[in-house]
């Protein structure tokens, strides 16, 4: 029988060991709940283990094929460039390894009732029932990022998650490089008529970014104590996140990848982003990584965008 391709998990890093433990956590789930798959995972910064550390142990055991799955909820520039460049970096480290390319996790139907779920328990902290959501204005902070498409997907995530569910509005801010900030996104619920609001961020685990976002909320919620905010909880090591990844892990294995090109500012001109398109992709410089003192990896590796790269 012809062993599967091993699923190697790619995580984005954090200093907080809480939520780097939460990622290794998670890792070793999925390698428990599929004894008949080799699972590895690692970071490309920040946090050990490094990416690369990962696929040496699974190569010493054997595996010679991966499907990659990128452990984050929008496609922005460590799915896009940082992450493929450091899987054709590992190629070159370990001749005859093959691997193919998943996409990021959101927004799914599956995650988004897991957001509506942390949204049922933030709304019950403050005694109301969760099904009292006409009154209701959601919050949904996302990470940020200098790639518009991924900004644009967190509030496409927004949209979806107000389809439907009843509540007020949901909008939409960022807790680090992209505007409006969560103050700012506060103000603008205000102004929209919100007197009940729930900030939940969009973020699989803990982390100094979900934690600042608690923060941000708390010393704006204190400033206004006209209304009503409540914080919600990250996603979380949910059972539908770890079987979206094993569903990511399939398309990846089928070639059968989805991924949406039309934004991309490496094949699109995007207006203010003209100088990304073609712009090669390096791995990410990862301390932890042993083999770091080779540069940023191959010079001319390629952006591969799903089942297929972006040659530059």
């Amino acid at each position: 029988m012809t062993t599967p391709p091993a699923l190697l998990i790619a995580g984005h890093g954090t200093r907080d060991e809480a939520g780097a433990e939460a990622f290794r956590d998670f890792v070793r789930e999925l390698g428990r709940r599929h004894p008949e798959l080799p699972v590895g995972g690692g970071f490309i910064e920040l946090s050990p283990p490094p990416l690369g550390e990962a696929v040496a142990e699974l190569v010493e055991r054997g595996v010679q094929r991966f499907a990659a799955v990128p452990l984050m909820l929008v496609s922005a520039g460590h799915a896009k460039g940082d992450i493929p460049a450091a899987l054709a970096r590992e190629r070159e480290r370990h001749p005859g390894i093959s691997y193919t390319y998943g996409r990021p996790l959101g927004p799914h139907p599956s995650l988004l009732r897991v957001l509506e779920r942390r949204l049922d328990e933030a709304l019950g902290s403050v005694s109301r029932t969760p099904s009292d959501r006409a009154d209701v204005t959601v919050l949904l902070v996302g990470r940020g990022s200098t790639d518009p498409d991924a900004n644009a997907e967190v509030h496409k995530a927004a949209r979806l998650l107000w389809e439907g569910r009843g509540y007020a509005g949901v909008e939409t801010a960022f807790v680090s490089l992209a505007a409006p900030d969560v103050p700012s996104g506060l103000d603008r619920c205000v102004k929209l008529g919100a007197r009940r609001i729930v900030v939940l961020p969009y973020f699989l685990f803990t982390g100094i970014l979900p934690d600042r976002v608690v923060q941000q909320t708390q010393g704006w919620a204190a400033a206004h104590p006209e209304v009503e905010v409540a914080s919600a909880d990250v996603i979380g090591p949910a059972e539908e996140l770890l079987d979206l990844v094993m569903e990511r892990y399939r398309e990846a294995v089928a070639g059968d990848i989805r991924m949406n090109c039309d934004t991309c500012v490496y094949r699109i001109a995007l207006p203010g982003f003209e100088d990304k398109v073609g712009l090669p992709q390096q791995p990410h410089f990862h301390p932890d990584d042993d083999g770091h003192h080779d540069g940023h990896g191959h010079p001319n590796a390629h952006h591969h965008h799903g089942s297929h790269a972006h040659s530059h």
